[in-house]
């Protein structure tokens, strides 16, 4: 008896402790910290903003609405891209191997590096004084355009016309991890949402039955920066990207356990959502609402993804065009199916490709062995790519981007002031390249321009934020004023920083 006297009494005190808590965060939030902060601040116009989260006053058509977190939204202005494909090759690329020819950089080949290219410079590898390691490929001009491609890209030479090469973008970090995280999130640190977070809470799902935002990964293993890259932050999580699968099932766990059929499974969601919608009646987070808006959507995804992510009922040709063979995981076959799912409203799609960081320190990481197999197996789908979009009409309202989160050294790397047993090189910031394709970016276009050995970018300097900028004007938004009030103050993919290239705009 005395027990149960005991846990009656700790039930009632913890009710009491909750419903104080509850009292104060219901009744008190916005009394003492709106009266602390308003002091501190001065009568700063802050709070001429909304106080829950949300777009500022100039974006108020993309006002968030958690009872519907994936409703279409209208953008600040009409956009000329409706989704994009950002084909992110995991490592970094060499440039000078593919799209930025420097004949000048071959005589140096073997050759001390200057001491001007070393001093004040930091490099994640380089020791003491490495040697020059010229292009270890031959190069042409393809198109009218006269765009200059390496011989390694025996398919992408076909779509020179139809692509912008972007030669002089720079970053301040020269890790990956780091990198990967600026590039993707306009943050070296953790925390912040996601490119793809971001579209999808600008613009919502154009298919009720698909998530907005969609991550496939090649090459065995994650990003650098891990799984941050495609996370929501301090969005609302219905917004982070749903990581699919090219080979077994498409999402982890998307089918019914045995002995539940698909009426259950509404039944047991009904119920789930009811809690869940009192908890917010109770607790007004909106958090819960985003979390009933998830599994709706994991309802629906059961149907919807097992059809999108099937390449099975796809043509002959067009699996022979990406190089795509259904049931197996590749990088091919994520192509095809970032195509698949842009075609069924869904409006980014981002493809991680691992395996290009070509150190030189093993044949699979040699610039001149294991980098010319990891070209093979991207030249073909990424060409296939702009060529069926481009048959399907779809081109013009999809952009393609396509790169990594820096460049690499025109000089060989010495890892610990030794030189690597293969050929390689080490990270770069200050100048690597990228392409884009459709969404209203120019065809045929070389931008920027490096020096006459691929060190720096001499004409055209552009930032990642610059990149950030000019991906999110295409699709609507002015990337000043698209932003989420968290913590006190508005924040915004491209941070303080970034402008769009309009040079590169049609």
């Amino acid at each position: 008896m005395h027990q149960k006297h005991l846990l009656q009494t700790d039930a009632v005190k913890r009710e009491l402790e909750l419903t104080t808590r509850r009292h104060f965060l219901k009744e008190c939030r916005t009394g003492i910290g709106m009266m602390a902060l308003g002091s501190l601040l001065g009568g700063c116009d802050l709070f001429s903003r909304r106080s829950s989260p949300g777009l500022a006053p100039e974006a108020s058509s993309l006002a968030f609405d958690p009872s519907k977190p994936l409703a279409p939204k209208i953008p600040h202005f009409p956009g000329r891209a409706k989704s994009v494909i950002f084909l992110h090759m995991a490592g970094a690329p060499s440039q000078l191997e593919l799209f930025d020819y420097k004949p000048d950089l071959q005589k140096l080949d073997g050759l001390d590096c200057p001491q001007s290219f070393l001093e004040g410079k930091k490099f994640a590898f380089i020791r003491g004084v490495p040697k020059m390691l010229g292009p270890q490929v031959g190069f042409r001009q393809y198109g009218e355009s006269g765009q200059w491609m390496s011989d390694h890209l025996q398919h992408f030479r076909q779509v020179a016309d139809d692509v912008t090469i972007l030669k002089s973008i720079q970053t301040d970090q020269f890790n990956h991890g780091p990198a990967q995280l600026l590039m993707h999130c306009g943050t070296p640190r953790l925390g912040r949402p996601s490119m793809g977070s971001w579209v999808t809470y600008g613009l919502g799902s154009a298919n009720s039955n698909l998530p907005g935002f969609v991550v496939l990964t090649s090459g065995g293993k994650n990003p650098d920066a891990g799984k941050s890259i495609w996370g929501s932050g301090f969005l609302p999580s219905v917004y982070q990207g749903v990581q699919c699968r090219s080979e077994g099932e498409p999402v982890l766990f998307l089918q019914d356990p045995p002995g539940m059929d698909r009426d259950l499974r509404k039944a047991s969601i009904d119920a789930i959502n009811k809690v869940n919608q009192q908890t917010f009646e109770e607790f007004g987070d909106p958090e819960t609402l985003s979390r009933i808006a998830q599994y709706e959507m994991a309802f629906n995804m059961q149907i919807a993804v097992p059809e999108v992510m099937d390449i099975h009922d796809e043509p002959d040709y067009i699996l022979d065009m990406y190089g795509a063979k259904p049931g197996k995981a590749s990088l091919a076959n994520n192509i095809l199916l970032a195509r698949k799912l842009v075609e069924k409203g869904v409006r980014f799609v981002q493809v991680f490709d691992w395996g290009w960081d070509s150190h030189g320190t093993d044949s699979s990481l040699a610039i001149d062995l294991g980098f010319i197999n990891k070209v093979r197996q991207v030249d073909k789908p990424m060409t296939a790519l702009i060529l069926d979009l481009k048959q399907r009409g779809m081109l013009e309202d999809t952009l393609v981007v396509w790169g990594g989160e820096f460049g690499r050294t025109p000089m060989q790397e010495n890892r610990e002031g030794k030189q690597n047993p293969y050929k390689g090189r080490d990270h770069h910031v200050e100048a690597f390249t990228m392409w884009m394709a459709g969404g209203g970016i120019k065809k045929g276009v070389s931008f920027g321009k490096t020096d006459e050995i691929g060190y720096s970018a001499v004409e055209g300097k552009v930032s990642v934020y610059d990149i950030q900028a000019t991906i999110l004007n295409q699709l609507g938004f002015d990337h000043e004023k698209f932003t989420y009030d968290f913590q006190g103050r508005p924040f915004r993919l491209t941070d303080v920083h970034g402008k769009v290239i309009q040079d590169i705009i049609a």
